[in-house]
């Protein structure tokens, strides 16, 4: 009887091991799921750096814009 619980604790302690990680397509199934969410964010941080860059340089445009139409303006007030 002994024998027949240990073997039987065996069974089972080994089943719950092996049953434990996952299986090899679950693996690639979490690995495709990695390189999407990487790819994603790489793909995010691009396109904010890109607009990033475009914001920094568009202000200096616009300031240099503003600058030059403000200045007549001024003129014109101070002259009447």
């Amino acid at each position: 009887m002994t024998k027949l619980f240990s073997i039987i604790a065996v069974a089972i302690i080994a089943t719950t091991v092996v049953s434990c990680g996952p299986s090899a397509e679950e693996k690639a199934k979490m690995e495709e799921q990695a390189k999407l969410t990487a790819d994603s964010i790489a793909a995010a941080l691009s396109t904010s750096l890109e607009s990033a860059m475009t914001e920094a340089t568009a202000p200096v445009d616009s300031a240099a814009a503003t600058t030059e139409t403000a200045a007549p303006a001024a003129d014109a007030q101070a002259g009447h």
